[in-house]
């Protein structure tokens, strides 16, 4: 007699195929991220002694096929494991992606604000102006100066770096995510009423 699903629809027949392969996935994407960690925030997280082992080997390993082949182990040695051993693991590998995309994002602001000072230096400076009344224009105003002469001299950015290192002194005084920096019409129309 052939057995099918709905001969007994009591019965727990476990996960599938499928999602156990979905499962076996993951743990592989989270043993190459643990892989990838730098050595000091990986020793912050409370990971199992056997797990933290074969993490060493793995790194030690450089021929792709053997390092694909113990990788593979890894994830096998950390199937070995509940699951729920790994999940502060995994909190904070995704609190740590989350503050590198805030960060990557306030850099890509900075950065934008920069070249607004660059391309139209007097509606940028009114705009940095507003918004951190204690900026030195002076300095401001000669670095901007600076930093397109040695564009057009095709010289070393020196005054283009120290305008991003100002504009980021500046964010971390405020401690806030700034409305300007954000390059938001509507704020900046806000800023100005």
């Amino acid at each position: 007699m052939n057995r099918t699903y709905t001969d007994n629809p009591d019965h727990d027949y476990g996960p599938t195929r499928t999602q156990q392969r979905r499962d076996a996935l993951a743990v592989l994407a989270l043993a190459v991220q643990l892989i990838e960690l730098p050595p000091s925030k990986l020793a912050k997280l409370d990971l199992p002694e056997d797990v933290e082992r074969e993490i060493a080997t793995t790194r030690r390993i450089t021929a792709h096929i053997a390092r694909k082949r113990q990788l593979a182990f890894l994830a096998k040695v950390m199937r070995r494991h509940d699951a729920s051993v790994f999940d502060g693991v995994r909190a904070a590998l995704g609190e740590n992606r989350d503050r590198q995309r805030q960060e990557t994002a306030a850099m890509h602001r900075l950065e934008a604000t920069r070249d607004r000072l660059l391309a139209d230096p007097d509606n940028g400076m009114s705009e940095l102006i507003a918004q951190y009344p204690n900026v030195d224009r002076q300095h401001l105003r000669s670095l901007v100066r600076q930093a397109k002469i040695e564009k057009d001299g095709n010289k070393p950015p020196r005054a283009y770096r120290e305008i991003y290192q100002l504009l980021k002194d500046l964010a971390a005084g405020s401690g806030a995510d700034d409305a300007v920096l954000d390059g938001d019409d509507e704020a900046r129309e806000e800023n100005q009423d």
